[in-house]
């Protein structure tokens, strides 16, 4: 029952000086939105990298001709070997157990033209196991058969970027454009992908027959990646040993070191998921600084306000309030200024995380446990800083606080 009448004298004061209480309580708020913003857009970008790498396909494994490492965020071919060979995809998707389907790939940059226009591209030689290793989607026409790629068949599948550089808003199945000095008629489109991890446009490619690329356009008779998808998420790791070690083995290597690289798609997962929570922790960390900062700022308000309520605390004390009951009084009302804060804090960094994310300035995903981590955190904070406040007012002496006045 007191403890009743304490909360409710306590709203009387706060709503009495509603100036006063803004300013205790808008050092909160800003931290408690800084806090949701920040958890929101860590959130945000790591389910966009999670999607860029999942886009690239399912239980995936990437082998790369030569050594790769990671520069700057971006994988970078450090060697370049001309010993990954389609033979090596054959031999792996019959010797390894844990893998499903095989798919070898060569790769150029290369320009293609369609009349008077003109695009720089990625084109890609596969097998039509590729499409659906690499979940590409036909948006229109169809993909190429088994038997056009032994043959070595002059058709091609358009990307999305591709096929809005050379035909715009028209149709391009049927058309015939030419990859280098080539003809291949197009025969399909695909579903925009976006961006993949490294930043590169995933949609900015043109997909012929493996045989076609390395025959008519590369002139070549090894390719730079085999595309493998495991037989399960569970069997990646098995997998990939597997894969490896059948290439060491045709590769002839010993002793030496392997002349390809091999990238699990659950490690770059975990990899990118680390990073992007570490970098959430950091930024969430600053913002609860802010938050702390919020907290200094109603110990300022609650010192000012015993200073100024010094009568009415010994007129309290003489008709017979306990310390307790000061302590308490002042406590409440800073916890109040905490609440108050936090419950502002938390609607203005939804209603911000939102606009963001609808506007499509950035990708935010609202975490709800940390806009209640914040909300705590500020409730806590509200109460240890209006403590040493309500330790002074319960400290003062009755007739002291009365000559004061």
């Amino acid at each position: 029952m007191r403890l009743a009448r304490n909360l409710a004298l306590s709203c009387e004061i706060l709503a009495a000086h509603k100036l006063r209480t803004l300013l205790a309580i808008t050092g909160v708020i800003v931290g408690v939105a800084a806090v949701i913003l920040a958890v929101s857009a860590g959130r945000g970008a790591e389910e966009r990298i999670l999607s860029r790498i999942r886009s690239m396909g399912t239980n995936l494994i990437i082998v790369n001709a030569g050594q790769t490492s990671i520069v700057a965020g971006r994988q970078r071919q450090v060697s370049t070997v001309k010993t990954l060979v389609p033979a090596d995809a054959r031999a792996v998707a019959s010797d390894c157990p844990s893998v499903a389907i095989v798919c070898p790939a060569a790769i150029r940059k290369m320009k293609v033209h369609w009349e008077g226009e003109t695009a720089s591209t990625s084109v890609t030689g596969m097998t039509p196991e590729g499409f659906r290793i690499r979940n590409l989607r036909l948006l229109s026409g169809r993909g190429f058969e088994s038997e056009e790629s032994r043959a070595a068949r002059r058709v091609a599948v358009l990307g999305a970027t591709v096929a809005r550089n050379l035909f715009g808003n028209g149709d391009p199945i049927g058309q015939q454009i030419r990859i280098g000095r080539v003809p291949f008629e197009v025969v399909g489109t695909l579903i925009p992908k976006g961006m993949d991890p490294n930043g590169a446009d995933q949609d900015d490619i043109v997909i012929v027959p493996l045989e076609a690329a390395m025959r008519r356009l590369l002139n070549v008779t090894h390719v730079q990646t085999i595309y493998v998808q495991a037989t399960g998420a569970d069997a990646l790791g098995r997998a990939e040993r597997e894969v490896g070690e059948v290439l060491h083995e045709r590769h002839r290597l010993g002793e030496k070191a392997d002349d390809f690289t091999i990238q699990n798609q659950a490690v770059l997962l975990e990899t990118e998921r680390e990073t992007s929570r570490s970098l959430t922790m950091l930024v969430g960390g600053a913002a609860a600084i802010s938050l702390a900062v919020g907290g200094v700022g109603i110990l300022a308000v609650m010192l000012i306000s015993v200073r100024q309520r010094t009568g009415e605390i010994g007129l309290r004390r003489a008709l017979g309030a306990r310390r307790r009951d000061i302590r308490t009084q002042f406590l409440l009302e800073s916890a109040l200024l905490a609440v108050l804060g936090g419950v502002a804090g938390i609607l203005l960094g939804v209603a911000g995380a939102s606009a963001v994310s609808a506007l499509g300035y950035w990708d935010m995903v609202i975490s709800w446990p940390a806009a209640g981590a914040g909300f705590l955190f500020s409730v806590m904070v509200g109460v240890v800083f209006g403590l040493y406040p309500a330790i002074c007012a319960a400290r003062l002496q009755p007739i002291e606080a009365l000559r004061a006045e």
